[in-house]
């Protein structure tokens, strides 16, 4: 049997056994197994204390979180707030929020001003969720339990629409992929190499976007609309936050980055014109696909991306960013770069995931190769039969399995869709492998409930592309 694993706190500790360890990140704590263990503990106990953890958004709705943690004084606050500290970044990044409403304890609601303070420890969470999203001050406020705000969520159907020509564009941080379609039959589809993250100049995100959709526009008789995604922020198809435009100033990116999918649509004749987040598309291309609903679609490339068809096959406005949601509580976890917190999942389910296993594995790769390359290498050798490379994807595998779990904490799952340059070929068959033998053994209700699937090679590759494509409406 493994060694129990101690999770320190200011105060306190839990111990766990996970049932399976990552080969070549074998410290990996599952936050799946923590809750887990806290909301055992907190049952256990004489007088829990109820909580709810509000996130209000500008458009009036509201997601609410019910639990309850344990008596908050003594020994125990230092779990609290550990336990809400991970809960509320969390759910800031799953729902998306500009006010945090505590109610409940008082104390916790301080505490928690204070780690979202400009100087605390999620400044970056809180300035990027305020300033950045919803263009509002970023507050923690404290209500008594029974003033707590009530739960209002919104959903709409999107996309779906295949008639016509159309044009549908997936940027990423490595590539874009491009697909164009006539009555929903792809007749072109392609994927060309850029390196967005650090270009300073507007003119080399605009030129090479409007250079795949010319490619794609080439095979077609005439373009009746285009649709498209990307990582970040999309409101009323204007650039609110996106990490592919970071090394843009800010003074270019209010000028030309904002607007920069508005004037893309004057270049094409103002056809219907429409972007949002790739999750999104990503959920949308899986139950297109599946032709199911009730599907997280979990896209592993530049980063983790995801969205959320829901059971009447509509999205949320939820943010579903999982890239930034810890899912490991080992003390010192692996740092996101962006936002400098630890053990959130675009270190595990990402090309950056596979590039820090690359060196646990014994693989030799000259360290200042693109991370693009280093995963096409460690697919080649995957493709060959080395077995270093394949424990890198057993390794990613055990990781998301226990990270399904953790996901289903917050979403109705029925379907879990694997896609992204990561998880394809070989390596994405033994991620879904290793993934649902970890459901099977530690979380068996959820091994029954929810399906791990993969599309096919084509849909891994350009299904969102095809998806965005059905957007906008003719």
């Amino acid at each position: 049997m493994p060694r129990n694993q101690d999770v320190p706190t200011k105060n306190h500790t839990l111990s766990l056994t996970p049932r399976f360890r990552p080969a070549l990140d074998p410290a990996f704590l599952p936050a799946a197994l923590w809750y887990r263990a806290f909301d055992a503990r907190v049952a256990a106990c004489d007088d829990p204390q109820a909580l709810k953890v509000c996130l209000s958004r500008p458009d009036g709705t509201c997601s609410v979180f019910s639990t309850a943690i344990l008596p908050h004084k003594g020994e125990a606050i230092g779990l609290n707030h550990f336990y809400v500290d991970r809960l509320v970044k969390s759910l800031l990044w799953l729902k998306g929020g500009y006010r945090v409403t505590v109610a409940g304890d008082e104390a916790l609601a301080h505490y928690l001003a204070k780690v979202y303070s400009p100087k605390g420890a999620r400044a970056f969470d809180a300035r990027f969720m305020g300033e950045k999203i919803y263009g509002r001050p970023f507050e923690v406020v404290h209500r008594a339990f029974d003033e707590a705000p009530e739960p209002v969520e919104s959903a709409m159907r999107l996309g779906r629409n295949l008639d016509g020509c159309r044009i549908g564009f997936d940027l990423g941080g490595s590539d874009r992929k491009c697909a164009a379609l006539i009555d929903g039959e792809a007749v072109f589809s392609e994927e060309v190499a850029w390196d967005p993250y650090f270009q300073s100049d507007p003119d080399y995100h605009f030129t090479g976007i409007n250079d795949s959709l010319k490619r794609a526009a080439a095979h077609l008789p005439r373009v009746d609309a285009i649709g498209g995604s990307a990582a970040g922020v999309y409101v009323d198809n204007q650039v609110r936050a996106a990490s592919l435009f970071r090394g843009v100033s800010d003074e270019d990116f209010e000028k030309r980055i904002r607007p920069i999918f508005l004037d893309l649509r004057k270049e094409w004749n103002n056809v219907p014109f429409e972007v949002v987040n790739d999750g999104e598309v990503t959920a949308l291309a899986g139950s297109m696909s599946l032709g199911e609903n009730k599907v997280l679609g979990v896209a592993m490339g530049t980063s983790e991306a995801a969205g959320y068809i829901d059971g009447s096959g509509s999205i949320t406005n939820w943010l579903n960013e999982l890239a930034f949601v810890p899912i490991d509580f080992r003390p010192g976890a692996p740092r996101d770069e962006w936002s400098g917190d630890e053990g959130c999942g675009v270190q595990y389910f990402s090309q950056q995931g596979v590039g820090r296993l690359i060196a646990p594995a014994g693989i030799e790769i000259d360290n200042a190769m693109p991370l693009p390359e280093k995963l096409v290498r460690v697919q080649e050798l995957m493709a060959a039969g080395d077995g270093r490379a394949r424990q890198i994807y057993e390794t990613i595998g055990t990781c998301f399995g226990y990270t399904v779990a953790l996901y289903a904490s917050f979403y109705e799952i029925g379907n879990i869709l694997l896609l992204g340059r990561v998880a394809s070929g070989p390596g994405g068959e033994i991620i879904l492998s290793r993934a649902g033998a970890v459901l099977e053994e530690e979380f068996p209700e959820l091994h029954r409930s929810i399906k791990l699937r993969s599309p096919g090679e084509k849909d891994k590759r350009h299904g969102q592309a095809v998806a965005a494509a059905s957007l906008p409406r003719i």
